[in-house]
C-alpha cells in the first residue's frame, strides 16, 4: 500500500517530530528518550558507519562511538538550524571518517563496488528529498560549477575524504578543499537567499 503525497508528507513529519523529541530530550539525559532514538536511528546510522568503513565490526565499534558521541551532545543539538537525522548523520559520517583515517587504508575499490548495505530504510539523501527544505538544497547544489557540485556530492552524500577526490580527481588537496569551501559558500548564499 502506497501513501498519497499529502499522507506520505504527513507520516514524514509526524517521523521528524518523533525524532526531534527524542534527541531534544536525551539532550536533557532522559534515557528512555535515547532508547528511542537508538531504536529509531541505529539502522540508518549503521548503514552510513558500514559504507564509510567497510568491515562489518568496525561499523559496529564506530556506531557504538557515535551513540556516545550523540548521548554526550544532543544538548547542543538545535532543531531549527538542522534535521535531527541530518544531524546525526553528520556526527556518524564524521566518527566513520575518523576511523578511516585512523587505520591509513584507502579503499581499493570505488563505493558502487561496496558490498550491499543491511539497511532497508531509503539514504539520508533521499529522505531528505521528500522535503522542502531538501528540493531547496538540491536546486541551489544544481546552481554551482560542475566540480564543486561533484566534489560537495561525494564528499557529504558518500563519505569520501578530501584527500581521496583529490586523488580522483588527479588534483592537489588545496585545490579539492578550494573547491569545495567556495562551492560551499555559494551554497550558503544560494540558501540564505
Amino acid at each position: 500500500m502506497t501513501l498519497s503525497p499529502p499522507d506520505a508528507a504527513a507520516a514524514s513529519d509526524a517521523a521528524r517530530a518523533r525524532l526531534v523529541e527524542a534527541l531534544v530530550r536525551t539532550g536533557e539525559e532522559d534515557r528512555a528518550a535515547f532508547r528511542d532514538l537508538y531504536t529509531l536511528t541505529a539502522s540508518k546510522l549503521f548503514g552510513i558507519c558500514y559504507r564509510i568503513c567497510g568491515e562489518r565490526q568496525a561499523a559496529e565499534d564506530v556506531l557504538h562511538d557515535v551513540y556516545l558521541t550523540i548521548w554526550k551532545r544532543a544538548g547542543a543539538y538545535e532543531p531549527s538550524r538542522a534535521s535531527p537525522i541530518t544531524w546525526l548523520a553528520t556526527i556518524a559520517r564524521n566518527r566513520a571518517i575518523d576511523w578511516q583515517r585512523a587505520q591509513k587504508v584507502r579503499r581499493a575499490s570505488p563505493i558502487e563496488d561496496a558490498p550491499e548495505i543491511l539497511d532497508t530504510a531509503p539514504l539520508v539523501s533521499e529522505t531528505m528529498l521528500d522535503d522542502e527544505a531538501a528540493h531547496l538544497l538540491h536546486g541551489c547544489l544544481d546552481g554551482l560549477e560542475e566540480r564543486q557540485r561533484s566534489a560537495i556530492r561525494t564528499a557529504f552524500f558518500d563519505g569520501v575524504t578530501y584527500a581521496e577526490l583529490a586523488e580522483r580527481q588527479a588534483v592537489p588537496l588545496g585545490t579539492m578543499k578550494s573547491w569545495v569551501r567556495r562551492g560551499l559558500a555559494k551554497l550558503k548564499e544560494c540558501l540564505d537567499a
